[in-house]
This record gives C-alpha cells, structure tokens and sequence, in this order.
C-alpha cells in the first residue's frame, strides 16, 4: 500500500463515490478509481444531508466495508466524520474529513487536534478563507501539522453551478498557511461536465491535488449524481493535471 505520508508529500488524487452504497460496489470503485491513477479512495459513510428524507449514509457498516477494500485492493481511504463520538470507528482510516457543514465544529475540531491522523478541512459554503484559516488553526493547537486545506466552492448571488469555485483561494492559501491545498471540483461545480475545467484550473493555480466524485453509473448513484464523473474521465484529469504540474516545475 503507498504510505500516506509519502502521498501527502507528491500530488494527492483523491477519488471514490460520494457515499458508500454497499460493499461490492466500494470495491468495485476502488478497483476503477486506482486503475485510473488515484491514490486515494474516497467514500461516505456519515452524509449529513440538507434534507432529512435524503440518504444519510449506512454509517459503521459503511467505513467496515471501505476498510475491506483498502487492504484488498492496496490503496490509502479517506471518509467523513460527523461527530467526535464516532472517533473510535476511524482507527484504519488514513485520512479524516471535516465537511463543509462541520467547519466551525469547534468540539469536533479540538478532538481531532488530538489525533495524529492527517485531516482534511472542507471550507464551509459561507466561509471566508480568514475564517477556514481559523478553523485549521484548531486542528493544529495541539501539535497535528498534517493538515489538508480543501476549497470546495462558496455560495454567491451566481446559480449557474452549485457553487462558485474560488481558484483565488489556492493562491491565498498557499501563501498564507504552510498547508497543502487540495481542489474539489464536483462539489465547487456540481455539474459533470464542468469538473474537468474546475479541476485543471485549481492544478494550475497551484493547488496540491485534487479531490473528486467518480461513480461507475453516474445516474444510478444515491447521492450528487449530478456531479459525479466515470472512471474514464477521472483517467483523463489525473493525466492532463500531471502534465500541467510538470510545466509548473
């Protein structure tokens, strides 16, 4: 398996459902997403929904089944945490996301802070980067420098995506924070088909990876099928995005 923190140390390609929908389907992904050049697989087990009548994930049962398959198919997980009651479930998980919602979780933060896992901060939709800043603050106040910032889109007047996608952000978090900067384009979009470009700029803005949503049949996923892209197009990003970082070199 590669180590963690030789991924944190390279260009980090973060990818895997948006929830985990059982477990044949996890491995399924894993297999794909690798194939494709990720070195991290992504999933949810935890979905804190808008809408109590969404799919809120299977929970335990879901992070089980993410473990099964790194070890089976050899490749880092990284999966959302809700609630630091939880904390105990995540002993074999390599890197814990805060989400968005969770950014000012200041209880939650202070666990984490504890941990000597790599965490990755979503910046909340209303959130200025001050404030994200802020926010990693607590994560690193007692000793936890593995820190991953992730700028994942903020709400604006504009309603052509889902969000707005700040590529200023890496610039300023880069120069800012000594943390890596990690670009989510599915949820800064929303909408497949502009992932690819979202993606490519926030590598040419210098960002240090990227995180996205890959389902196998995109219509059929559970949650934010709208934003979700094929294994095939995941391929196509990884690529372009390395041949983009080595220009930037």
């Amino acid at each position: 398996m590669g180590n963690i923190d030789n991924i944190l140390n390279g260009h980090i390609f973060i990818a895997g459902p948006c929830s985990i929908e059982s477990r044949e389907h996890i491995f399924k992904m894993a297999k794909l997403v690798k194939q494709s050049g990720a070195n991290v697989l992504r999933g949810g087990a935890f979905k804190p929904r808008t809408s109590p009548d969404s799919f809120q994930g299977l929970g335990k049962e879901a992070i089980d089944y993410l473990v099964e398959a790194k070890h089976k198919f050899d490749i880092p997980i990284i999966t959302e945490i809700v609630d630091q009651r939880y904390l105990d479930l995540y002993d074999e998980v390599d890197i814990i996301q805060v989400g968005a919602r969770n950014m000012q979780n200041f209880e939650l933060l202070k666990a984490l802070s504890k941990t000597d896992k790599p965490i990755l901060l979503k910046r909340n939709m209303g959130a200025t980067i001050g404030e994200m800043i802020s926010a990693s603050d607590y994560l690193r106040a007692n000793g936890n420098d593995k820190i991953l910032l992730c700028e994942r889109g903020i709400r604006t007047f504009e309603n052509a995506t889902r969000y707005t996608f700040d590529v200023n952000a890496v610039a300023v978090l880069k120069e800012k924070t000594n943390l890596k900067v990690i670009v989510d384009p599915s949820h800064a979009t929303g909408i497949s088909d502009y992932v690819k470009s979202a993606a490519l700029a926030g590598v040419a803005a210098g960002c240090d990876g990227l995180m996205i949503e890959v389902h196998d049949n995109p219509e059929q996923a559970l949650t934010d099928k709208d934003q979700a892209i094929s294994p095939q197009q995941l391929e196509e990003i990884i690529v372009k995005s390395k041949q983009i970082y080595d220009v930037l070199k």
